[in-house]
Formats: structure tokens, C-alpha cells, sequence
């Protein structure tokens, strides 16, 4: 059964190919991070088998303030300031 909830998919490509190893990295750090918050219950990385530069990240959070929240936090804003991804589309989604 799941949890009602604010999900969100995002999809994110690396600006440069050479920094995919590094992107992970950063990536995986903000996962563990992250799923340390107050509110957020699935924060999980997936890297495109066809195009390494891809990855996908499924998230749960309880509330929109709480996915606010999390980008305020100071592992969001150590990764963001490394400027290694872009969000190539989200969806935000609920579960029926």
C-alpha cells in the first residue's frame, strides 16, 4: 500500500561528460543526505543504462513544504553549487 504523499520524478542530465563519475558521487552523497530529512521517506537515484549522463530521481516527501524545505538544507546547496546536472523535466505526482 502507499503512502499518500508529494512525489516527484525528476529527470537530470550531466552538463559534461566528463564530470558523469563525479556527478554520481555528488549524487549518491545527496541521497544519503537527504533521506536523513524530516519528511522525506524515498529519495532514490537511477542511472540511464542507455546513456550514463541521465539519471532519474524518485522522491517522497510528506508535504510541499517539505520538498521546499529540502532545497534549503545545506546538502542540497553543496551540490547545487557544483553545477553538475540540469533538470531536463519533473513531474510531480500522487498516488491513486
Amino acid at each position: 500500500m502507499f503512502n499518500s504523499g508529494y512525489y516527484i520524478t525528476a529527470e537530470l542530465k550531466v552538463k559534461e561528460p566528463a564530470n558523469i563519475g563525479k556527478a554520481c558521487q555528488y549524487l549518491k552523497k545527496l541521497c544519503e543526505e537527504t533521506l536523513k530529512e524530516p519528511g522525506c521517506s524515498i529519495f532514490t537515484l537511477h542511472q540511464c543504462v542507455d546513456d550514463e549522463s541521465r539519471f532519474l530521481l524518485w522522491e517522497r516527501f510528506d508535504s510541499e513544504d517539505d520538498f521546499k524545505f529540502h532545497f534549503e538544507q545545506p546538502h542540497t546547496q553543496e551540490y547545487l553549487k557544483h553545477d553538475l546536472t540540469e533538470v531536463v523535466q519533473y513531474f510531480v505526482s500522487d498516488v491513486s
